[in-house]
């Protein structure tokens, strides 16, 4: 009998689609506005100040899936610069925090979307309930 139980939670599991358990993340970045919008399950959860590529760099834009995850990342790039809550979502580019909290709201970056690291690990904590492939960063101009 628990054995019939166990294989019939098996099938309704595996029949429950995974969109339904985990919800849907947006992270909107503007970079005129050097802002950026979270949407959580359809609805407007935050706008907070970011800082993308200062002169000289680039910040891509498109629409992206969320790629791998690193809480306490340190860039191999430049010089171990710390990158908590890294999000990285094309190659070397992620969402992460900073130390440099009063450049945010300007262009500063390699090319990376800075954050306040506050916000950084909400973002980081929220990627991870809805998961990767539920996760898009949008960038526009």
């Amino acid at each position: 009998m628990k054995l019939l139980r166990i294989w019939f939670m098996a099938i309704v599991l595996a029949m429950t689609p995974v969109f339904a358990l985990a919800g849907t993340l947006v992270a909107k970045v503007d970079v005129s506005q050097q802002s950026m919008t979270v949407i959580y399950n359809g609805k407007v959860a935050y706008r907070w100040d970011v800082s993308t590529a200062r002169k000289g760099k680039y910040t891509p834009r498109g629409t992206y899936t969320a790629k791998w995850l690193s809480k306490d990342h340190k860039s191999s790039l430049y010089n171990d610069a710390p990158m908590p809550f890294a999000i990285f979502y094309s190659g070397n580019y992620a969402i992460h925090g900073t130390n440099q909290i009063s450049r945010l709201g300007r262009p500063a970056s390699a090319g990376c979307i800075r954050l306040h690291p506050k916000h950084a690990a909400i973002l980081f904590k929220l990627t991870q309930r809805v998961g990767l492939r539920n996760m898009k960063v949008q960038i526009r101009n």
